[in-house]
């Protein structure tokens, strides 16, 4: 039977203001407790974690495929533009790309390209504070808004700035769809399984990558949006705005008298009764009624994560953002035409290849989300540098000694071709998902939004530089751009042997010693508390003391990711066992 509610609040409740569980209309199962208090020992109760128990939150599955709309749009937008810049009607219809026409060809492809990824790192930013103060799905129907009304400006442009403008517009609704979906994918998975339903956003990437470059050549790429937009529009039907003990408990198909969904409801509350108090505790001045002083409070939410004591946390995930986009990716799959150009091929092999590519990038990524817990996160990002500045260099080489006469070269015009290809691999090892995924795991989990947010920012920021230098510098450089990214993959590696932690199978405290503070532990300490209070336990009457710093462990220990990661309860539940 459905639960009776309170009145919905602008923002979450100060530990002193938390409503019992009878207010909700819910009897609390003796072992909700002690579930919500042990990840590992939740995550046992729901069961496995293989593909038969994936597919059996078929409920889960849609609302994630769903709120993954932003990632596949801009698989779309990459595998599309990779096509469209070396068509020939594309070419006749806006002259201003075409190097045969203007000398400024470079500069002015950089900027269409790289417009979406302005875009997208303002939709980025303007995510966190929609998604707070309205709900997740708000901030997905926003992001659709905005790309929808861009895909229009585009289709029917005449006009080169006509072009331009669409793809700013549209680049806003993927940032703001692209820095939800993580959020809201992880509320509503369940703790067995949230890892494999979080792959689906980064997997959307590639995937529509490889499907719009296909449907490229087809002429639909309206078409191809249009439909995921329809059924994206239908989706938004199912998944919950904010998940609470109704939606958890239709989400997960089990009654709310389930003790394994009273737990998520119990950790929902805790820890944004938390993340609230750590806002009050951080800028008591700016704590007041009205849209004004939230914004204030936004703002410095933000400028707190470069804080002593969390600036550390915060670079990790913005600095592996910068070496993602500089080691060259999204150049190689934006302009793999034009690139395997300068290595002598025809424009329908130019085509051929750079689908072949697309592919390669594609299965690498399948064997690393198997792997990852087991061989760690250093290895994969150092092996990745390794195998990135080779490709890059033996391009060069090629390019360098060769280009002057490729039809008396050929074999080393296809050498070149094989490195640019297998590039794909050691990328897709390595520096492809574990800058999305290892800066979860260091964050505390009060600061761990806000983190995610600048590390997606970071990401935006850094694709919109490299979307805008690379053209010209592929036109007046020629083999000089492999160096560029070449130079840039060794750095990267440098970086991650000196600054990046390894995180594989790493207890709480010791995730606080490789920073040396408490914060992670001292904050699942006081959810742990909120938890009692909320529960009824009559220890904990008094309103406690709020701390400055953030709450919650990594995210291995909060959503039972890895085994014997749960933080320290009160027992195991008699009921998991």
């Amino acid at each position: 039977m459905p639960m009776s509610a309170p009145k919905p609040r602008k923002s979450a409740p100060l530990r002193h203001e938390l409503e019992a569980p009878s207010v909700f209309g819910m009897e609390l199962h003796p072992d909700a407790v002690a579930l919500s208090k042990d990840s590992a020992a939740l995550c046992d109760a729901y069961g496995g974690n293989g593909i038969r128990v994936i597919f059996k939150n078929y409920m889960v599955a849609l609302c994630a495929s769903c709120a993954c709309a932003g990632g596949l749009l801009f698989g779309f937008d990459q595998g599309l533009l990779s096509v469209t810049l070396v068509m020939p009607q594309f070419l006749a219809q806006f002259p201003e790309i075409d190097t045969s026409v203007t000398s400024g060809a470079g500069l002015n492809k950089g900027v269409m390209t790289a417009l979406l990824e302005l875009g997208a790192f303002i939709g980025a930013l303007l995510a966190g504070f929609v998604a707070d103060r309205y709900s997740r799905r708000a901030s997905i129907g926003l992001g659709l808004v905005w790309f929808v009304i861009g895909s229009i400006i585009q289709t029917t442009s005449f006009q080169f700035a006509q072009l331009v403008v669409g793809r700013f517009i549209g680049g806003i609704g993927i940032g703001l769809l692209s820095s939800t979906a993580p959020m809201y994918i992880s509320e509503i998975s369940p703790p067995n399984v949230r890892g494999a339903f979080l792959v689906l956003s980064d997997g959307a990437i590639v995937f529509g990558i490889v499907v719009m470059f296909y449907l490229g050549p087809a002429e639909v790429p309206l078409t191809a949006t249009d439909l995921w937009d329809t059924l994206h529009r239908l989706g938004l039907v199912f998944p919950p705005p904010v998940p609470h003990s109704d939606h958890s408990s239709r989400l997960r198909r089990l009654p709310v008298t389930d003790p394994r969904v009273q737990a998520e409801w119990l950790n929902i509350r805790a820890e944004a009764c938390h993340n609230r108090e750590v806002l009050v505790a951080s800028h008591p001045d700016k704590i007041g009624e009205g849209f004004a002083q939230e914004l204030k409070l936004e703002v410095a939410s933000w400028l707190d994560m470069l804080k002593p004591g969390i600036r550390r946390r915060t670079m990790i995930g913005v600095v592996m953002m910068f070496f993602q986009q500089f080691v060259g990716i999204n150049a190689l799959i934006y302009y793999s035409p034009t690139l395997f150009e300068q290595l002598g091929l025809g424009y329908d092999m130019q085509l051929t290849l750079s689908g072949v590519m697309n592919i390669v990038q594609f299965v690498a990524l399948i064997p690393t989300f198997l792997w990852l817990d087991k061989v760690g996160r250093r290895p994969p990002l150092l092996v990745g540098s390794v195998g990135m500045t080779v490709c890059h260099f033996v391009v060069a080489v090629m390019i360098a000694k060769y280009s002057n006469d490729w039809p008396a070269h050929q074999a080393q015009a296809w050498v070149g071709v094989a490195f640019i290809i297998f590039y794909m691999v050691p990328y897709g090892v390595g520096w492809g998902p574990i800058p999305w995924s290892l800066p979860a795991e260091v964050h505390a989990a009060s600061r761990r939004a806000k983190g995610l947010a600048l590390t997606t920012c970071s990401n935006w920021g850094n694709n919109f530089i490299i979307g805008l230098i690379t053209p010209p510098l592929v036109q007046n450089t020629g083999y000089g751009a492999f160096i560029f990214f070449g130079v840039f993959s060794v750095l990267s590696g440098v970086w991650a042997y000196f600054f990046v932690p390894e995180t594989k199978g790493i207890a709480l405290e010791d995730i606080d010693r490789i920073f040396g503070d408490h914060m992670a532990h001292q904050d699942m300490e006081e959810k742990l508390k909120i938890v009692d209070i909320i529960s009824g336990d009559p220890q904990p009457a008094e309103v406690l003391e709020v701390p400055e710093k953030g709450l919650a462990s990594r995210k291995g220990s909060e959503t039972g990711l890895e085994a014997g990661s749960g933080v320290g309860s009160s027992g195991s539940s008699t009921w998991a066992k």
